[in-house]
């Protein structure tokens, strides 16, 4: 293989480490803030279910932050990745950092999100990269698991007593500004969709927008009729909660430097 030829090698492998590291930021951030409701469940199965839906994030950030320091070959591991990076370095969405609020804030962003994901999943599914492909397989049967469990949740808050539909029709109000991000392509992105590596998320806004609607309609609840757009999270500036989650998960690695996972 020529030099050339080397670097152009290279330099994509970058650009895929890049784009599973986003994706395993958004599992990790999302899984952390999930798991903040271990034994703070509003009953004991729902306790279970929460922390269980928590792992299968974090597990799919593990997976995806393994093949990322593969891919980059810059012999850092997974724990490198997520241990030892400061928040500016971090590439999540920003509403999956967001704190987990009250319960009817943690099922209305699981459902918003699951919704996503499971668009998102199905087409990386299709990716000519077999790591992101296989990993978005297992990543589908779970979130159409995680999906119907946030949707029937939104339902029978927003349904339910005045004070549940008043706690998830704030949720609502409080969580859209953070919608536009979820769709927002750039370079990096755009680059790969063109190889058939990554996914159009800017194609997948009219779908999600529709189950949306129909969930949030049957559950006597209404969208904000504003447009306003929240975003930089994939360019590394985050809300001030970030910093404050990654003191909390990091904190065993940093003083205890060494631990694997």
């Amino acid at each position: 293989m020529t030099s050339k030829a080397n670097n152009m090698t290279n330099t994509n492998n970058q650009a895929i480490a890049d784009y599973a590291i986003r994706l395993a930021d958004d599992s990790l951030t999302l899984g952390h803030r999930l798991s903040e409701w271990c034994s703070n469940g509003p009953f004991l199965e729902e306790d279970i279910a929460l922390i269980n839906v928590a792992l299968d994030y974090v597990g799919r950030a593990r997976m995806l932050y393994a093949y990322a320091a593969e891919t980059e070959g810059k012999s850092r591991t997974e724990d490198d990745i997520c241990y030892l990076r400061d928040a500016r370095d971090y590439r999540n969405l920003l509403i999956n950092e967001l704190p987990k609020g009250d319960f009817a804030f943690t099922m209305v962003r699981q459902f918003f999100v699951d919704t996503f994901n499971l668009l998102f999943y199905t087409e990386l599914q299709n990716s000519s990269d077999d790591t992101l492909a296989a990993t978005a397989g297992k990543a589908i049967k779970e979130t159409t698991y995680h999906l119907r469990r946030s949707k029937d949740w939104v339902v029978r808050l927003g349904d339910g007593t005045e004070e549940s539909h008043r706690r998830c029709q704030q949720a609502i109000d409080e969580l859209w500004d953070y919608v536009t991000e979820l769709f927002d392509m750039d370079e990096l992105e755009n680059q790969l969709v063109g190889q058939g590596i990554a996914v159009n998320r800017a194609a997948l806004r009219s779908q999600w927008q529709q189950i949306v609607e129909d969930t949030v309609s049957e559950a006597t609840l209404t969208l904000p009729d504003h447009d306003i757009a929240i975003r930089g999270g994939r360019t590394g500036i985050h809300t001030e909660h970030l910093g404050y989650l990654l003191a909390e998960l990091q904190y065993v690695q940093r003083a205890y430097p060494g631990n694997t996972w």
